[in-house]
């Protein structure tokens, strides 16, 4: 199986640009902004590891050195990079390191993988606000880094929300904290959700 895309061949025509993120579970980040006004795509993956085409139970092992991300393809004229940004660190926790809730190692670490240097100012300059502001009790630690080979995840790891929502872990931690994610971001939301 050959999950390669790389991330040098960023999709930035005059309608569309990708993001890539990790926030520990790609599950959950899947579903939060596939919600968004603006975003075309998400696809669940690997980015940031050393090892060519890695499958989910190699990344879960913590070995490879991957974090589970999602690649976002986007409008930047209905859907800002900024916008994207604050779905990011509300979607999830940015101050606890190589963690979310029950998921712990590097794979699930919160990371930004920047695909030119705006998106790097931005990213940076989010994280210096929030810090500044308190807005955690905690400094966040979200790894802003350069994107690399980003490996879309198995076939059934796709849109695995929408096609099990009633599986406990969709019903139980995804379906709440998406209720959640659409009030706060209740006017950026797609009208048909």
């Amino acid at each position: 199986m050959n999950n390669e895309s790389s991330a040098s061949a960023v999709i930035d025509t005059a309608n569309t640009q990708i993001a890539t993120f990790g926030t520990g579970c790609f599950w959950c980040s899947e579903a939060l902004f596939e919600t968004l006004d603006g975003v075309k795509d998400v696809v669940s993956g690997y980015s940031g590891g050393n090892v060519k085409n890695p499958s989910y139970r190699e990344v879960c092992e913590g070995t490879t050195g991957h974090a589970e991300c999602i690649q976002v393809t986007y409008d930047p004229k209905k859907i800002t990079y900024t916008a994207l940004l604050e779905a990011f660190f509300r979607g999830h926790d940015p101050t606890t390191l190589n963690r979310q809730g029950n998921d712990v190692g590097t794979q699930y670490r919160s990371v930004i993988f920047y695909h030119n240097d705006e998106q790097k100012k931005l990213a940076e300059q989010a994280k210096d606000e929030l810090n500044k502001s308190g807005a955690y009790a905690k400094p966040i630690v979200t790894e802003i880094t350069k994107a690399d080979k980003f490996y879309p995840a198995e076939d059934y790891h796709q849109d695995y929300f929408a096609k099990n929502p009633d599986q406990g872990y969709c019903a139980y931690v995804i379906a709440p904290k998406l209720d959640k994610f659409r009030k706060v971001f209740h006017d950026k939301l797609k009208k048909n959700i």
